[in-house]
């Protein structure tokens, strides 16, 4: 089975030279050749942003004028890509924001994705806070963002699936990574992974793609649709990502099974 040319990605890092993704325009290109080649036709590409930057103006200066830098070379090369295809793709920009504070002001358009109202985020270190986890994303909803918490199954001391559900009732969506699902993050992840969807918790599969590698979308998809779930692996990769890009909200995932699913050891 062949995935469908439809998917939707929010989680990379192409902008050259800025962060641990793309080191070059080279780079770049060979990335959104990956994307292409996996079925991707939209795609917000996300660099490494710490928080704590928005409480220091001039450090804030310095790293917005870094990723204008980049997002001008990766520009270039996207053009480059359109006229080399004779059909463009979408690309729009974010960041990925690093909680290192827990309330980050998010109010300039280019730290959220596609100047949307979501704003993709990330804890320090692959850690969960020990006590009150939600707090980060209680402080980002009330300043009227929407937090999307990227790859909830890597945390390496992620015990109990509780934590990821008071996120999402205290408003945050989940994007869990399309390789994790492999074992491209370790076994522990992995589980986790196939845990949280599931259990119907992810809302969103993406590919957190370093310019390395594969995206591995279309092997979640075809993953997904083999076990069973044709319309959890549509609503994960397709729809939900694209309806993101347009500011709207996912629909709900079906968990896969109705039955408990434990914490990996």
């Amino acid at each position: 089975m062949t995935a469908p040319l439809g998917f939707t990605d929010f989680h990379s890092h192409l902008f050259p030279g800025v962060d641990d993704g793309a080191q070059t325009p080279e780079d770049s290109a060979a990335a959104l050749a990956a994307f292409r080649k996996d079925g991707t036709r939209q795609l917000i590409t996300t660099p490494h942003f710490m928080g704590s930057l928005t409480r220091n103006r001039a450090m804030l200066a310095d790293r917005l004028d870094q990723l204008e830098a980049g997002w001008a070379r990766l520009r270039a090369v996207v053009a480059r890509d359109a006229e080399r295809h004779g059909s463009p793709m979408r690309v729009e920009r974010g960041v990925e924001v690093m909680l290192d504070v827990p309330d980050p002001d998010l109010s300039d358009a280019r730290l959220r994705l596609a100047g949307t109202n979501f704003a993709l985020v990330e804890y320090p270190s692959l850690r969960l806070p020990p006590m009150n986890a939600e707090f980060a994303v209680i402080a980002l909803c009330e300043q009227g963002w929407t937090p999307v918490v990227a790859h909830p199954e890597r945390y390496r001391n992620l015990a109990e699936y509780e934590t990821l559900a008071r996120f999402k009732g205290a408003g945050a969506y989940l994007q869990i990574n399309a390789g994790s699902l492999f074992g491209d993050h370790g076994k522990t992840a992995a589980t986790h992974a196939m845990n949280i969807i599931t259990l119907g918790l992810a809302d969103y599969v993406a590919s957190d793609y370093h310019a390395r590698g594969l995206p591995r979308l279309r092997d979640f998809h075809h993953a997904v649709v083999e076990a069973g779930y044709p319309e959890q692996a549509e609503l994960l990769g397709v729809t939900n990502p694209a309806r993101l890009l347009e500011g709207l909200p996912p629909l709900p995932v079906p968990p896969f099974v109705v039955a408990d699913a434990e914490p990996a050891t």
